[in-house]
């Protein structure tokens, strides 16, 4: 690659060496505006389109994604716009004056919009098999959204907050009555994954002041994890993995016990061959495949969890100062990537960076 044609990338690997991966205030304007641009593209792009929706007739078969989810139709899926609109409503939050701003707004009074919403809440209970629609990955990052918007202090976010909250206590609701039916954790490297679900519910359910959601979520992440020994992280990663299962169970564990009794856990979770595997950078053959690609948001999604932990764990540990460095490469490696120009990854991969330098 000819680095003087592409001076984003520069600017992503300069920032990336000064240490942004522990510092996103070192995260420039510039940087948040290229990001931006991504989601922007794709938030009202209707095809291609995977809606994972399951017909009850040939009325509801024959409905466009824009029909079924008129607010969350673009960016490929569901969950890729909720999370590109949260991607917008983070940089805009942390940069008031984005070059974007008057786009980001006009998306957001029109897909916020309290009419669209109640039909995105009503499609969660309208047809016979939507209960279980993006279970639990599409849920957790609806929650993120609405935590980004309950945390940001203008008359714009608190009534886009406001407009989202029938869609946001519909999953609560779901959520919350699923937990106790769901008898065993999802572990797997893609969208079901339990534990990075139960992250972001956890966090929300702190933000916004909800102790019961926030205590069955503590209550069956131990259930779930707190007795895992030797976990088998050396078989990772699956071919189409953007999580890592072991990293992720052990980024919900470090929110759930206190922070001696988690080193303990942790020592107990990882064997070294585990550590060896995990440390090690995906190798990413084809970013035109849109599974394969998957493999670009891991690496990410592996740093976002090591900075976590590291930030968690004492300073004598040693796996801090590793999970530290090795979040920190894969970040430096890996967003170069994110703009790639192929949309398998174009239509997602900003919002895991952003998450990851932020986190």
């Amino acid at each position: 690659m000819n680095l003087k044609k592409y001076p984003f990338v520069l600017l992503l690997l300069m920032i990336s060496f000064a240490g942004f991966s522990q510092n996103s205030s070192l995260f420039s304007k510039e940087m948040a505006s290229r990001l931006a641009s991504l989601p922007i593209h794709c938030i009202d792009q209707e095809f291609p389109n995977k809606t994972g929706h399951s017909s009850d007739s040939p009325d509801d078969h024959r409905l466009l994604p824009s029909e079924l989810h008129p607010s969350f139709y673009g960016c490929l899926d569901w969950h890729s716009s909720v999370h590109g609109h949260w991607m917008l409503a983070k940089l805009l939050k942390t940069y008031p004056d984005l070059p974007e701003r008057e786009q980001i707004i006009a998306i957001f009074n029109r897909n916020f919009d309290p009419a669209r919403i109640k039909v995105e809440a009503e499609y969660f209970t309208k047809y016979k098999t939507t209960r279980t629609f993006e279970r639990t990955y599409g849920w957790a990052w609806l929650l993120k959204l609405d935590q980004e918007l309950a945390t940001w202090d203008t008359p714009l976010a608190r009534q886009w907050h406001q407009n989202l909250q029938p869609l946001t206590l519909a999953l609560v609701e779901l959520w919350t009555n699923f937990l106790p039916k769901q008898t065993y954790p999802n572990r797997t490297g893609v969208h079901p994954n339990t534990a990075f679900g139960l992250v972001f519910a956890l966090d929300w359910a702190r933000t916004v002041g909800n102790p019961a959601f926030e205590k069955a979520v503590i209550e069956k992440s131990k259930v779930f994890y707190e007795k895992n020994e030797s976990t088998p992280a050396y078989l990772e990663p699956d071919g189409s993995d953007f999580l890592s299962p072991s990293l992720e169970i052990a980024d919900l564990m470090r929110r759930v016990l206190p922070a001696k009794d988690f080193e303990k856990w942790l020592n107990t979770f990882y064997e070294k061959r585990s550590i060896d595997t995990i440390i090690r950078m995906p190798i990413v053959s084809d970013r035109t495949d849109f599974q394969i690609v998957h493999l670009d948001g891991l690496s990410l999604s592996r740093a976002w969890c090591m900075k976590g932990i590291a930030k968690t764990l004492p300073a004598s540990h040693p796996w801090k100062k590793l999970f530290n460095d090795t979040a920190g490469q894969f970040l430096l490696k890996t967003l170069p990537n994110v703009t790639s120009g192929n949309y398998g990854g174009d239509h997602w991969l900003a919002s895991f960076a952003v998450y990851a330098i932020f986190d």
